[in-house]
Parts: structure tokens; sequence; C-alpha cells
């Protein structure tokens, strides 16, 4: 990693990490809306290990590969941001599956399955399962959620001055067993696919070779489960 003259070979720094950048980009975007492009998340990633390079002073090894990738995923969430790539079309798409799944649930006392969801939006499952597809993106919890009304400022009830911050509603005991009980009654399938992704840190397209399956049919699995567990978050 380092010339004859002793000076940092970023050339060959770039190669070897090269991967690191792919495989966060690739992680990054269950997270994201179809609309984004994996390719560009590598070249901003790239942008990001560049700068690594430049501004790391510590030895070679894990703890270059750990300020890398922290500089990696800034990066790209700074491009993002810029991009305001969370357009409000989603969020629609999301809670219209949410408000779905929270009537089977009702209704039926289980966890609905992919025809049923279909069925009570009035769509065909080729239809929805675009929609799971589009609907790509979604996060478990939105800052908005925590809004009483449209009148409510979240920041402002939740500012530092207050008793409990935002960390502290999150961190709160009873949701925190929600969430839990959440996952755990999930659909075996969408279950696994969410241990291979948050706790095995798996991309799609690795979680589809593991359950034999494509890499949009899991992005569906992932968008579905985060629709679950939000329809059950939302009462907490």
């Amino acid at each position: 990693m380092y010339t004859s003259t002793g000076t940092r070979n970023k050339e060959q720094f770039v190669i070897e990490f090269t991967p690191l950048v792919k495989r966060i980009a690739y992680h990054m975007m269950t997270k994201l809306p179809a609309s984004v492009q994996v390719d560009d998340l590598i070249q901003v990633g790239m942008i990001g290990l560049l700068d690594a390079i430049n501004r790391y002073e510590g030895s070679y090894g894990r703890q270059f590969e750990s300020y890398a990738s922290q500089r990696i995923r800034g990066s790209i969430l700074d491009e993002l941001r810029e991009a305001d790539w969370l357009p409000r079309s989603l969020r629609k798409k999301m809670r219209d599956i949410e408000g779905a799944v929270r009537k089977l649930e009702q209704r039926n006392g289980c966890a609905p399955s992919e025809q049923e969801i279909a069925e009570e939006l009035d769509i065909s499952i080729d239809e929805y399962h675009r929609v799971l597809q589009g609907a790509r993106g979604a996060q478990l919890i939105y800052y908005e959620d925590f809004q009483k009304d449209e009148d409510d400022s979240f920041l402002d009830r939740l500012s530092v001055d207050s008793v409990d911050g935002p960390l502290d509603a999150m961190l709160d005991e009873n949701f925190k067993t929600t969430l839990v009980n959440a996952i755990g009654n999930l659909p075996e399938r969408e279950k696994l696919v969410m241990g291979l992704h948050y706790e095995q840190e798996m991309n799609l397209r690795e979680i589809g070779e593991v359950l034999g399956v494509s890499e949009s049919r899991v992005c569906q699995l992932h968008t579905q489960a985060v629709a679950r567990l939000r329809s059950k978050l939302k009462n907490t």
C-alpha cells in the first residue's frame, strides 16, 4: 500500500477498497427508490473513498476500512440529500399498503398474504408487486410519524430542551418491545430477508442467491416487511 519512498500508494488503495465501495452502495440501495441507480452511488462512494485516502493519517488495516466506510457512506448520503431522493409519492404508496395490512390484520387476526393485500387494494398481484418495487426505499420510521397532527411540530416538541429527546422516544421500552414482537411475527421468508440484510449486512443480490429468487423479488419482500412493521408501530 506504500511506495518505495514510504508515501501512500493511492492507486493501490483505490483498487483494494473499490469492492468496499460497491458493497456499501448495494447495501444502501434497498433503502432507496428504484429511480436511484447503483452506479451513481458507486461513483459518489468512490469520491468518498478518495477523500478518506487523502485524509487518513493512521496505520493501514481494519482501522482504515472503518474510517473509509464512514467517509463513503457520508459521501453517498450527502449526495442523496442534495438530490431530494424521497418523493411524496413513495410515502403515499407505503401508507396505502400499511393501511391495507392494518385492516386485514384487524379483520382476520393474522398476517395477510400478498394476494389478500392486493385484493384489499383492488389491484392484481402483478400490480401489487410493481407497487412494492416502486415503494423501494421506504423507511421503518420517519420523523413525521411522531407528529400528533399537521399543526404539531415534532422538532419543537422534542427539542434539546425537552425532558425527552427524539432518541429517548425511539428507545422507549414499549416501542422496542413492540418492534421486537412485530419482527418475530413476520412471515418466515420476510423475517429471513430482514435478518440477512440488517444483521448479516448482505445486499439484495446476495440475499436473492441464498433464497433462490431474483434481486427484485427480495426488494419486494423487504418493502412488504417494512410495511408490516410500520403498521404495527403506528399505534406505538
